[in-house]
């Protein structure tokens, strides 16, 4: 069989298995030369013979598509005919009234024109230190939080920071979380191979009876907004949270701070983070809830003493976060664009909750 007979039975053989289905455009000549490692004559060959028996059709300076044939039985195979997904179109439901397109679309692309080569390369294991200094400079004008750049680590949202807690202090230890709790934080942990205890949660935040039972080296806390109860632990459990931890040398608390942006009214709550002098608390927040949930973009605040073990167990990894996204939020946050959303966000969610 000459070369341009096997590309031609090659291809019709596609057509018929469904890998190209009816309608879809062949790929262009050369891209068919170069996978077949075939000339492109060659392929032009054998795209003619397609064309001339109706597998296909040629359309001008489109390329050439495939044609729909009734009735014709595909081949012998050990595979069922290839069905695509659907895929997915424009949802005007889903639009986010509160996102600002227009101002991120033009950043990204303020970011793609200053930084160009700079975006393909690839990102500090911690993040792009850009960034890292844009959050530390709004945890402090905004949050009143002292946040090292240098311990800022940038990931892919909060769940990849879940993870990235397991595998600093190790499954070796037990991790108390509240009942009930974000499903995603069971299942990280779970799926990280941590031992879990569930702690009851009460109105205020874990009750003190399953507090002091437990037998937990690290306690993961939602203490500004426990989903699905909505529960906001006051000042007074904070503390006792604190205590807890300093009942025990090598206890930790990992704070996750979801939805702290929206506090509704006046100043947010102080933090864990801030209220601790023992350096026991790893702060994990998140952009999804306050841009967009499809922002895949978070970050952890490592306390001084777990830095060496957080570059023993996780410094040679790279940063999940594609740099152009990291530069665009950090462009986002210093031109004072992010505060801007927020207070717009903060003032449109208190007018929808008003009767």
């Amino acid at each position: 069989m000459n070369k341009t007979a096997a590309v031609y039975q090659r291809i019709k053989g596609d057509i018929l298995a469904g890998v190209f289905p009816p309608g879809a455009r062949l790929p262009s000549k050369r891209a068919m030369a170069d996978q077949m490692g075939v000339s492109v004559i060659t392929v032009e060959n054998a795209y003619r013979q397609l064309i001339d028996e109706g597998y296909a059709c040629a359309r001008e300076r489109s390329g050439t598509f495939v044609q729909r044939i009734d009735g014709l039985a595909p081949p012998a195979s050990d595979h069922p005919p290839l069905r695509f997904l659907p895929e997915e179109g424009p949802d005007p439901e889903a639009e986010d009234p509160y996102f600002p397109y227009s101002v991120w679309f033009r950043t990204l692309r303020r970011v793609m024109s200053e930084y160009g080569p700079r975006l393909v390369e690839r990102s500090p294991g911690m993040g792009c230190a850009r960034l890292r200094n844009a959050i530390a400079a709004y945890l402090m004008r905004y949050r009143g939080m002292y946040a090292p750049p240098e311990r800022i680590v940038v990931g892919s949202g909060s769940e990849q920071l879940y993870e990235s807690v397991v595998r600093m202090l190790g499954t070796q230890r037990i991790y108390g979380i509240e009942r009930p709790s974000y499903r995603q934080i069971e299942a990280v942990y779970a799926g990280s191979g941590a031992l879990i205890d569930h702690l009851e949660l009460g109105p205020e935040g874990i009750v003190t009876e399953a507090l002091d039972a437990t037998e937990a080296d690290v306690l993961h806390v939602t203490p500004f907004h426990s989903w699905p109860t909505g529960a906001t632990a006051p000042a007074a459990k904070r503390y006792e949270y604190l205590a807890w931890a300093r009942k025990k040398p090598g206890r930790c608390i990992v704070e996750d701070d979801f939805d702290s942006e929206f506090f509704q009214p006046g100043k947010p709550l102080e933090t864990l983070y801030s209220m601790d002098r023992e350096g026991s608390v790893i702060y994990i927040n998140t952009f999804s809830r306050s841009l967009a949930p499809s922002m895949r973009l978070g970050y952890m605040i490592v306390p001084e003493r777990y830095m060496p073990l957080y570059e023993e167990k996780l410094g040679r990894y790279s940063c999940t976060v594609p740099l152009l996204e990291q530069y665009a939020l950090a462009e986002f946050i210093a031109d004072g664009s992010f505060e801007q959303h927020l207070n717009r966000k903060r003032r449109r969610l208190a007018e929808s909750r008003d009767p």
